[in-house]
C-alpha cells in the first residue's frame, strides 16, 4: 500500500495553452458555485463508477475499471486520482497508476507499480450533465500538474480510440503506435507525455 497521504490541492491560477478553454470558475465567479479539485478516496467510488459507467457504457459497452478495481487503485495510490467536486458533488474524475514499463500491456489495467516513473492514466469521465462545458480539458491540465509535481513521475501514458487522439495531443500527448491492449473489438492508440513541461508550469504558477 502506498505511504503517500490523500491531500487536497489548493486552487491556484492556472496558464493554458491557447485553444484549451478555460475554468469556468474564472470566467463567472459572481454566478458559479465554488470548485474543488482534491484526490479521491475510497469512500468516493461508488460515485466515481456511478459517472464512468453512464460515461462508457453507453458508448462502447465496457467500463474501463469495475468497482472493486476502482476502490483497489484510489486504496494503493489515491495520490494519482484527482476528482472535480462542485458545491461537494462529484462532477468529474480521473484515476491513475504508476507503471514501470516503456509500453503498457495487460497488466496494466489492473496493476499498480510504487517504483514506476509513469502515470498511467486509466479512466477520465465527466458527469454527463456537465459535459460539453471544457471540464475535462480543464480537468486533465490540473492532473498533469499535480502528477507532475512529484518527483518520480517522469511522463504519463494512456491509451485512447483513434478519434480522441487529437484531444490528447493539445496536452502535450503523442501516439507512441498501436497499443497492445484490446478489448473485445476495440483497439487503442497508446500515447506518452512527458511531465517535465508540466512540473515547471506547476513550479512556476505556485510563485
Amino acid at each position: 500500500m502506498s505511504t503517500l497521504s490523500v491531500h487536497c490541492l489548493k486552487p491556484s491560477a492556472l496558464h493554458l495553452p491557447s485553444g484549451i478553454p478555460g475554468s469556468p470558475g474564472r470566467q463567472r465567479r459572481h454566478t458559479l458555485p465554488a470548485n474543488e479539485f482534491r484526490c479521491l478516496t475510497p469512500e468516493d467510488a461508488a460515485g466515481v463508477f456511478e459517472i464512468e459507467r453512464e460515461a462508457f457504457v453507453s458508448v462502447s459497452g465496457n467500463c474501463p475499471l469495475n468497482l472493486d478495481e476502482v476502490r483497489h487503485f484510489l486504496t494503493l495510490c489515491p495520490e494519482l486520482s484527482l476528482g472535480w467536486f462542485v458545491e461537494g458533488r462529484l462532477v468529474a474524475f480521473i484515476i491513475g497508476s504508476l507503471w514501470d514499463e516503456e509500453r503498457l500491456t495487460q497488466a496494466s489495467l489492473t496493476l499498480h507499480r510504487p517504483g514506476g516513473r509513469a502515470a498511467h492514466l486509466h479512466v477520465l469521465a465527466v458527469h454527463r450533465t456537465f459535459r460539453r462545458q471544457g471540464k475535462g480539458s480543464v480537468l486533465l491540465w490540473r492532473y498533469l500538474h499535480h502528477v507532475g509535481g512529484q518527483p518520480a513521475v517522469r511522463r504519463a501514458v494512456l491509451m485512447c480510440e483513434d478519434p480522441l487522439v487529437p484531444f490528447y495531443q493539445r496536452f502535450g500527448f503523442h501516439p507512441a503506435g498501436p497499443c497492445a491492449i484490446v478489448v473485445g473489438s476495440l483497439t487503442f492508440t497508446e500515447m506518452h507525455c512527458s511531465l517535465r513541461g508540466h512540473a515547471a508550469l506547476r513550479r512556476n504558477s505556485d510563485r
